[in-house]
């Protein structure tokens, strides 16, 4: 079943720039793993080499941080949207 996935701006050009792709997958994992393979330029940037979520990159399911839920293994439905931001750090003191 396809589920939308969002992509930041930053990351938009490895996907010929389109803000919204229809990935296949049941979880989140399966879902990241898919993209990565249709769009080879996201790999580093959103999976590790080991296959593990990027820890400088947030996903959320809908408005819940996959890191809260089942991580990777986070099933998804077709209604579901998948939402892929870069991490913000840092600041003034």
């Amino acid at each position: 079943m396809p589920v939308d996935v969002h992509l930041p701006t930053v990351l938009r050009s490895q996907a010929g720039g389109a803000r919204t792709v229809s990935v296949e997958g049941a979880t989140i994992g399966q879902v990241l793993h898919t993209l990565v393979e249709t769009y080879p330029g996201l790999a580093g940037q959103v999976l590790t080499d080991e296959g593990t979520l990027h820890r400088f990159v947030n996903v959320y399911l809908n408005d819940d941080d996959v890191r809260y839920l089942n991580s990777l293994d986070t099933p998804v439905g077709e209604s579901d949207e998948i939402s892929i931001l870069p991490a913000v750090a840092g600041g003034a003191d």
